[in-house]
């Protein structure tokens, strides 16, 4: 576990969750009755290192890659550094993610025995890649389940909204050829060999399904919210509920690894290139969105 002074451990019944503030907010393990529900937390500090996804990272500025290192949003044409330290890219030299997690300092605003608020100034060398300057509060709270709370704040200029979340859980004891896979009827984003969306879309059908050796990499746009999406296997069972300004989805499942992500987005893969669905707050403006994970 990486030493964070601000570390927080919440409880609340079965359920026990570790936060980093000064890492990015990670959920870095979250445990129901002593069960670790969260996966690629056992080498934080390397995935940290090299800018890698673990745990439940929040994905800030953009979720997902982009396509290329120029964007244009609200008004403002953004040409990004390929030599940043604030980037991290895909096989295929795209940025993905934003700025990595271990780069995000929260600064703690209340704590309870269940939970914590933080915030985050977006301002400084971080306008290198987003020079939108805005404030964000998350809440992490426990209760019956995990609950994801943020709140963007815009300043006096407009500001773009495309994060999201990466959460990784797995079934422990189950293998994964008997995990099953609950996903919603949505409406799936065509994607390019470098997973950018085309713009095409099609019907997906609702779907309950052993995942067996599947590979996903999927987007989605959700029908409606709130949606659930969801893992289950052996009589155990991990839901993702998109509660609230969340109505994109990435599902996640590599072949040969024990894991599913089932990942909240704000807006879908590439918005601040596209400019496709893309949120754009009025200065002054406030927007909120909110999943939560509940485990059976």
């Amino acid at each position: 576990m990486i030493d964070d002074p601000c570390r927080a451990d919440l409880a609340s019944g079965p359920l026990q969750a570790t936060i980093l503030p000064g890492y990015g907010m990670l959920v870095a393990s979250l445990k129901w009755q002593g069960i670790e529900q969260l996966r690629r937390i056992d080498e934080l500090e390397t995935a940290a290192a090299k800018g890698s996804t673990a745990g439940i990272p929040v994905l800030y500025p953009w979720a997902n890659r982009l396509d290329g290192l120029r964007y244009h949003a609200a008004g403002r044409e953004v040409v990004l550094d390929p030599n940043s330290p604030l980037l991290h890219f895909d096989g295929n030299g795209l940025p993905i993610h934003g700025v990595p997690w271990a780069q995000l300092p929260w600064q703690v605003m209340i704590t309870t025995p269940s939970s914590i608020t933080a915030s985050l100034d977006w301002a400084g060398d971080l306008l290198s890649v987003f020079p939108f300057p805005h404030r964000v509060e998350m809440e992490i709270g426990l209760g019956d389940g995990l609950s994801i709370a943020v709140t963007v704040i815009a300043k006096d200029e407009p500001v773009p909204v495309s994060f999201g979340f990466h959460p990784y859980f797995g079934l422990s004891d189950v293998p994964r050829a008997d995990w099953h896979l609950h996903l919603p009827a949505m409406q799936e984003l065509t994607l390019d060999a470098r997973g950018i969306p085309t713009g095409a879309h099609t019907n997906f059908a609702a779907r309950d399904d052993a995942l067996g050796d599947t590979f996903y990499d999927n987007g989605f746009a959700l029908a409606e919210t709130p949606e659930q999406l969801a893992l289950s296997g052996a009589g155990r069972g991990i839901a993702v509920e998109f509660v609230q300004g969340f109505p994109f989805a990435q599902v996640y499942a590599p072949k040969g690894q024990d894991l599913v992500a089932l990942e909240p987005m704000t807006a879908p893969t590439n918005a601040l290139v596209s400019g496709k669905d893309l949120p754009i707050m009025k200065p002054g403006e406030r927007f909120a969105a909110k999943f939560r994970v509940t485990i059976s």
